[in-house]
Parts: C-alpha cells; sequence; structure tokens
C-alpha cells in the first residue's frame, strides 16, 4: 500500500503521530531529493526517537516522476511505502498526483495524509473571509506573466500565489502598476524560526520590504478586487487584456446586473 504523508514546512513538531507510525513500518521511501528525505528521517528520529527499518529511497519529481510510472509494475506496492514532498502536501505544487492517478488506474490502495500546508495557513492568517479563493501555485517567468497577473487580480476571487525571494519585489512592483490599492497578505517562512507577516496597500507593502531582509519562502495573497469597486469604473475593466468571462464576472459585480447579461454586452 502507498501513503502521500505530508511533511513540516518549518516546524518538525508539525508532524502527526500517524505519520511517524508509517514511517516506522514503511519498506521504501519515495520522495523528491532522497538528501532532503534522509535529513528529515534523521531529524526526526533525533527528536521524537523514531526507529525505522527503511530499505530504499527512491527519487521521484516533477521531471521522472511521468517515467518512474512508466516503468513500474502494480506489484511494487505490494510492499509498505509512502511519499514524501521536500516540505508541505504532496500533490499541491509538488510532485504526487501522477502517481495518485497511477493507484486509481490500476486498483492500487493508497491514502493521504492531512498535514502541514502553506497554502491553507497562510488564508487562514490572513484575515480575509471570503469563502473561496483560488490557489495559482508560481506564476509564469515568461512573457505572459503580465497577462497571467492580470486574470489573478481581476479573477472575482481572493487569490494565493507562492513566489520565490529574488522574484518577491519584482511582484509586488508588478501589482502596484496594475492596482496599487490593493489589499495583500504576506507570510514569510511560516512555521519556522523567523515567520513573519505583513498585510496593507500593495503600494505600502512595496516601500516596506525594500529595506527588509526577504530570503525566504514566501505565500502572497491578493485580495479581491471587487472589495475596493470605488476606485475602479467600468472602464478600467473593460480595457485590461483578460478573458471575456472573467470580465463579466467582475463587471456583474460592480453593476448589479447577471454575469450572463455582462458577457453577452461584451459579445
Amino acid at each position: 500500500m502507498l501513503h502521500f504523508i505530508p511533511t513540516p514546512i518549518g516546524n518538525l513538531e508539525d508532524i502527526s503521530m500517524r505519520s511517524l507510525k508509517l514511517l516506522s513500518t514503511c519498506d521504501i521511501v519515495l520522495c523528491e531529493d532522497t538528501r532532503v528525505a534522509k535529513k528529515l528521517i534523521n531529524l526526526l528520529k533525533e527528536k521524537f526517537e523514531l526507529q525505522t527499518d527503511i530499505k530504499e529511497f527512491i527519487s521521484l519529481h516533477s521531471h521522472n516522476e511521468k517515467s518512474f510510472i512508466e516503468k513500474i509494475e502494480p506489484n511494487f506496492f505490494d510492499k509498505n511505502i509512502v511519499y514524501l514532498s521536500d516540505a508541505g502536501m504532496p500533490c499541491i505544487s509538488d510532485p504526487g498526483c501522477l502517481l495518485v492517478d497511477y493507484c486509481q488506474k490500476n486498483s492500487i490502495d493508497y491514502e493521504v495524509l492531512p498535514g502541514a500546508n502553506a497554502v491553507t495557513l497562510a488564508y487562514a492568517s490572513s484575515g480575509f473571509c471570503e469563502k473561496e479563493f483560488l490557489f495559482y501555485g508560481f506564476l509564469s517567468h515568461k512573457k505572459e506573466r503580465i497577462k497571467q497577473l492580470q486574470e489573478v487580480m481581476f479573477s472575482g476571487y481572493v487569490v494565493v500565489l507562492y513566489e520565490s525571494p529574488h522574484r518577491l519585489l519584482k511582484l509586488i512592483e508588478e501589482i502596484c502598476n496594475i492596482d496599487e490599492k490593493r489589499e495583500l497578505f504576506l507570510i514569510k517562512e511560516a512555521t519556522k524560526l523567523h515567520q513573519n507577516t505583513f498585510k496593507g496597500f500593495s503600494k505600502d507593502i512595496y516601500e516596506q520590504l525594500k529595506n527588509q531582509n526577504i530570503k525566504g519562502e514566501w505565500v502572497v495573497i491578493i485580495n479581491s478586487a471587487t472589495k475596493y469597486t470605488e476606485t475602479i469604473t467600468i472602464e478600467d475593466i473593460k480595457k485590461l487584456d483578460i478573458p471575456k468571462k472573467q470580465m463579466a464576472k467582475l463587471l456583474a459585480k460592480i453593476t448589479g446586473k447577471s454575469v450572463k447579461e455582462c458577457y453577452n454586452e461584451l459579445l
């Protein structure tokens, strides 16, 4: 059987007792990076007196997941096998989904354990109270990035992004160029020793972060544009380079018309 085990995103104490129990009985560990997985196991041994009899660590990451799955046979999972991401929940901006699909198609027993996840932690910490939000992970680094960011910012939803430290200021500046009064919430190094949070308008956040140490992992949450409709006109929305369905949804929130009616008017 295969178990997908979420790993701590910073604080080792976020590992569950159930995860420790499975690690103590597993034969094979599939993991993004064998070095990271072995280091984590050793830290868990020291902190929780974990005892294991792991026979093999096998690297399974985004670049080899497809080829790995093409080579294995279903009886590979007759052993006790776990999959570990480097940090957080497998399959969420991490490898694992193709493995889940393989198990479903081949009637292999599998289970995903609950555990640490930066997306939900950041959203719960943000103070944004919409019941719905979108998760985009990392935005594209290519030329379509600005168009993608516009779609994100005018989707009509609160949006959660991941960003690396060397692109963080660029992202906030790009957000400012689109809407300098958009409310943001950022969390740095979640659950780790130097965790820090920032909340405010994009322009103010940019000025604040210019003089900060921004090394570390970041989650950026962009509040919905519909919270600030008094600063956005219908003409402003129509000038955006976003799909008509998203434009219609935003226009509907501002005008009070139905999405279908706004969409038909755009056509």
